[in-house]
């Protein structure tokens, strides 16, 4: 074994000779690969990727490839949309107050934003309300709804992306004799609220409808709210073009990681082209300040404009990104948007700060051959940022991490993520006595513990780890979509590979496969301290560049390699041919 300092001087120990991940080939039919090859005249190893990720028949194909906004099912399909809708046309007739009470996150946030200019713009009375990470925790909280109701007296209150479970909040409300309203997407506890409606994709059948994100479902709210006011309040729903918020839906989809399928697929697709020519000027000042130019993807809102929305409800306070996404002042949304994008470099100096003092005390007795999830705790440590402390953990040491920042009282707030085969949630059960609250998904949960009982969890944690995860191969997956040769890496598979997009959870990009690759000529290490590999390849009179970003402190290994990479166009200087960017490589057998 040998240690080698990667891209941001982590000290880390690495094989010398890759692969540093677990190849898993993703099963196809090949005869239906062919098939639908041969009738939609696509590339095949496209029609493969394809025909595993289930769209097997030239319509359920065509479908994806070019997804339209006449396949997004009736609304009035999710429960109880028929009962709100009947309430709000009610509030907008009669100019009752309605609140929208959303969530700090990106997808709260625009959800809140989208609902309440849809329902301003149809003359409603509407005041949005975002409660706060550190007085009021998540969601519908009965001291959030109290600070609500005396601010803004609402006749009418709609959740977005929270509710579903908040049964005791939703009682004092009707104490209060406020209607409420829940959209929401999360997960159905085994006692549920009780509103006047409770729309929530997870009760539904569809599975496309149960994907959507919290803010997907309150576009749902809108569409069903403006077909039934074109009826019984034609003056409300005049000019109210629902395509000119696509682009919010897309923000808050692709950033609350919602699978990029069914309905999701198809309001991302258009709303990231609402987002590319986008007229709000909140999301052109965000736009601006973050440096975005040409066509918005995916990538945009997952790594630069959703975390610079997240930073003011991390640090601060939501209402700023919400503020910037209604507003209408051009010089209000570039003071807004400038004030997020220090918010969220004061988060990424915040979080590193976290990041490297957590990695010093998970150091000093890491052992890879006994420590199999690891937990960091200390006084002081912003409980905005360390559940992305957390995610860097994990990528870090390939085990479960637990990042708990405790304050002057000793109370401790933990945020987890997990790696696939172990189940944080069940984990976090089995702990329950050291604990005073906790929840959360597989992947994800929140926890409450006091400081005296983080020794006694941390190697709780650790024992019930190792149960599940020793003498298993911790290095990360690596899907591979598909073996080509190097020959078939051609400017037609590229463009029509982009037909895929947006990619994400539950469409990633494309991964593919190449064995029996020669290194022609020197391999070269570039970046900070050599940490990526460039290497010209060759196979079969087919030479191709190829960057492997990470990969630099790698030991080629001797003779030709097998390989796993994407392909993207390299831009630099409007050169513009293809490159290949590793995500690994081998030796090759035989």
């Amino acid at each position: 074994m040998t240690e080698v300092r990667t891209v941001n001087d982590e000290r880390r120990t690495l094989n010398p000779s890759p692969p540093l991940k677990r190849w898993i080939d993703v099963p196809v039919d090949e005869s239906a690969a062919s098939s639908l090859s041969s009738e939609l005249e696509l590339p095949l190893p496209l029609a493969r990727i394809l025909v595993s990720r289930g769209y097997n028949t030239p319509e359920a194909a065509d479908s994806f490839l070019s997804p339209r906004l006449s396949e997004v099912g009736d609304p009035f399909l999710l429960p109880d949309m028929a009962v709100a809708v009947e309430r709000l046309i009610r509030a907008l007739r009669d100019r009752e107050r309605i609140v929208v009470f959303g969530d700090y996150d990106v997808d709260g946030v625009t959800s809140t934003a989208l609902l309440s200019t849809v329902l301003t713009r149809m003359g409603g009375d509407v005041v949005g309300f975002l409660p706060s990470r550190f007085e009021d925790g998540y969601g519908l909280t009965e001291g959030a709804l109290q600070r609500c109701i005396e601010q803004h007296k609402p006749s009418v209150i709609i959740t977005v992306d929270c509710g579903t479970n908040s049964a005791d909040s939703v009682v004092v409300a009707a104490e209060a004799d406020v209607d409420v309203i829940v959209t929401d997407h999360h997960e159905p506890a085994e006692e549920v609220a009780k509103p006047l409606a409770l729309i929530n994709p997870m009760l539904s059948e569809s599975e496309s409808i149960r994907m959507l994100a919290g803010v997907g479902v309150a576009f749902k709210l809108c569409h069903a709210l403006i077909k039934q006011a074109r009826i019984d309040l034609p003056e409300a729903a005049e000019g109210v073009d629902l395509r000119d918020w696509l682009d919010l839906v897309a923000l808050g989809t692709v950033a609350d990681v919602a699978q990029l399928k069914g309905e999701n697929r198809i309001l991302v697709r258009h709303g990231l082209a609402r987002l590319t020519s986008t007229s709000r000027l909140g999301v052109q000042a965000l736009k601006d300040v973050a440096k975005v130019r040409g066509d918005v993807d995916a990538y945009h809102i997952g790594f630069v404009l959703g975390p610079r929305i997240n930073a003011a409800g991390r640090l601060a306070s939501g209402h700023t990104a919400l503020d910037l996404l209604v507003s209408d002042n051009a010089d209000v949304c570039r003071t807004l948007a400038a004030e997020l994008d220090d918010t969220n470099k004061e988060r990424r100096e915040i979080e590193d700060e976290i990041r490297i003092a957590a990695e010093a005390q998970i150091d000093e007795r890491f052992d890879p051959e006994v420590v199999f999830g690891v937990v960091a705790a200390a006084e002081g440590w912003h409980v905005g940022t360390i559940g992305i402390v957390a995610s860097r953990l994990v990528r870090k040491y390939q085990r479960p991490a637990i990042v708990i920042g405790i304050d002057e009282e000793g109370n401790g707030r933990g945020s987890g993520r997990s790696i696939e085969g172990l189940n944080l949630v069940d984990m976090l059960d089995a702990c329950e006595d050291l604990l005073e609250t906790h929840g959360g998904h597989a992947m994800a949960a929140g926890l409450n513990i006091q400081a005296d009982n983080v020794d006694a969890f941390r190697e709780r944690v650790n024992d019930l780890c190792a149960a599940q995860l020793k003498g298993t191969d911790l290095r990360p997956a690596q899907r591979v979509d598909a073996w080509i040769s190097l020959g078939e890496v051609d400017r037609d598979l590229y463009e029509q590979s982009l037909r895929l997009k947006p990619c994400g959870m539950g469409n990633p990009k494309p991964v593919w496969g190449a064995r029996h690759v020669q290194v022609a000529g020197q391999p070269r290490r570039v970046g900070k301290e050599g940490a990526h590999l460039k290497l010209l390849l060759a196979a079969g009179g087919t030479q191709l560049d190829a960057i492997g970003f990470g990969l630099g402190p790698c030991e080629l290994p001797e003779g030709p390699i097998d390989i796993v990479f994407e392909i993207a166009e390299d831009t630099y200087r409007g050169h513009g041919a293809l490159q290949l960017i590793l995500k690994d490589l081998g030796p090759s057998a035989g």
